[in-house]
């Protein structure tokens, strides 16, 4: 796996694969061409960051910081060799379940990432279904934030009042969504 573009395009990362299903480069390429010039100066946060594969592209084409988090420490290990191998600044990672770190943490972001283990039986945890009904993602988003998720391709877009959807679209087997806030922030 490598980053594709920016000041660390084209370096190789590691990926922890009993504990990642990394996003796909072409996955990423997709994504970030539909944010453009919105990373620039971003201020992101990648929840269950796995690799920290997202976070470090963002950082790569200009995001002015992101906080990693992921309850891996196998995983926390390689995002911090990731960023010490890329040399990208501006990176934090926290080791952490998501929503405890989300009841925690008062920051507000432009970007918010989310790549979870996707629910691939009926009784499986759906994510971002869960983020959204907890309430705790709403309030870190800044004004104008975007909320991206990648989802499997076959799970229905998970739907809530305070999110409205703005794209969806399918890469393989995933489908990336961008939500904005319902109601301003």
């Amino acid at each position: 796996m490598r980053i594709i573009a920016g000041s660390a395009g084209r370096m190789a990362i590691k990926v922890p694969h009993d504990v990642a299903r990394p996003t796909t480069d072409f996955v990423r390429q997709a994504m970030f061409s539909i944010l453009g010039e919105r990373i620039i100066d971003a201020r992101m946060i990648d929840l269950f960051a796995g690799s920290g594969a997202l976070g470090l592209e963002a950082l790569s084409r200009g995001a002015s910081s992101c906080v990693f988090v992921d309850q891996s420490h196998q995983a926390i290990k390689i995002i911090r060799q990731n960023l010490e191998t890329t040399r990208l600044g501006g990176g934090r990672v926290i080791q952490s379940e998501v929503l405890s770190f989300l009841k925690k943490d008062q920051h507000r972001y432009d970007l918010i990432f989310a790549d979870p283990p996707y629910a691939k039986h009926p009784l499986d945890t759906e994510h971002i279904s869960k983020l959204f009904s907890t309430g705790l993602l709403l309030p870190r988003l800044e004004k104008d934030g975007l909320f991206y998720a990648e989802i499997s391709k076959t799970t229905a877009t998970p739907e809530h009042p305070d999110w409205t959807l703005i794209d969806r679209r399918h890469y393989g087997g995933s489908a990336i969504l961008l939500f904005q806030a319902s109601t301003p922030v």
